[in-house]
């Protein structure tokens, strides 16, 4: 069987449910530099869990859209939005929304101290909650979240040379940690501008040395 084909075949069976939704008791990691597509993908992950009951994003740089959660597939009376930029604040704000909410998808400031968001995602398994956590600096700390999803090339499709219509951005993820079994995999979300993103069926495993912070 060529490589290839081999590092299909060990992908586990429920790898793309990963994105598909947030998982209950969880912590997703969504690691990248702005404009790579991740914001989207966070709100996407919350139109699982919204038909449970409401969800709430922790929006720390005040840049948030409502309608974009809402192109993204949660209705909007299930939506929260809260506005916290105050690093000091913002940790009892996240732990507040997962006491009483099934999914939350917080931006974390820089400087966030590691203990604080362990906590954190102690908490969210113990209330079985899906926490997703956007780092808006940096990586989250070794071993926290179940599964991260590191933005590496982000490309659009539809423009031509100075013009053209825009019609669908490819997400190059790499997926690392205990939801992938431990070993890196490389995946393409596909947006075009639908409520529901696309994984491409091909998956393949990421090049040794690539690990995730």
């Amino acid at each position: 069987m060529p490589e290839a084909a081999r590092a299909e075949a060990a992908v586990p069976e429920a790898f793309p449910r990963a994105v598909a939704g947030a998982e209950p008791g969880r912590v997703l990691g969504l690691v990248g530099p702005p404009g790579s597509g991740l914001t989207r993908l966070g709100l996407s992950l919350l139109a699982d869990p919204a038909r449970r009951g409401p969800v709430a994003v922790v929006d720390v740089r005040g840049w948030l859209c409502p309608p974009a959660a809402w192109e993204a597939g949660v209705p909007p009376e299930r939506l929260v939005v809260v506005r916290c930029a105050e690093r000091d604040l913002w940790a009892r704000v996240t732990a507040a929304l997962l006491e009483g909410l099934p999914a939350v998808y917080a931006e974390v400031p820089a400087g966030v101290n590691e203990a604080v968001l362990r906590r954190l995602g102690a908490l969210a398994r113990s209330r079985r909650a899906a926490l997703i956590l956007r780092p808006l600096r940096g990586d989250l700390p070794s071993g926290l979240a179940h599964l991260n999803l590191v933005g590496e090339v982000v490309r659009w499709e539809g423009a031509g040379p100075g013009h053209g219509r825009l019609t669908r951005r490819w997400l190059t993820l790499r997926a690392a940690g205990r939801g992938v079994g431990g070993i890196d995999r490389v995946l393409e979300v596909v947006d075009d501008g639908t409520d529901a993103l696309r994984v491409v069926p091909r998956l393949a495993a990421a090049p040794a040395g690539r690990a995730a912070g």
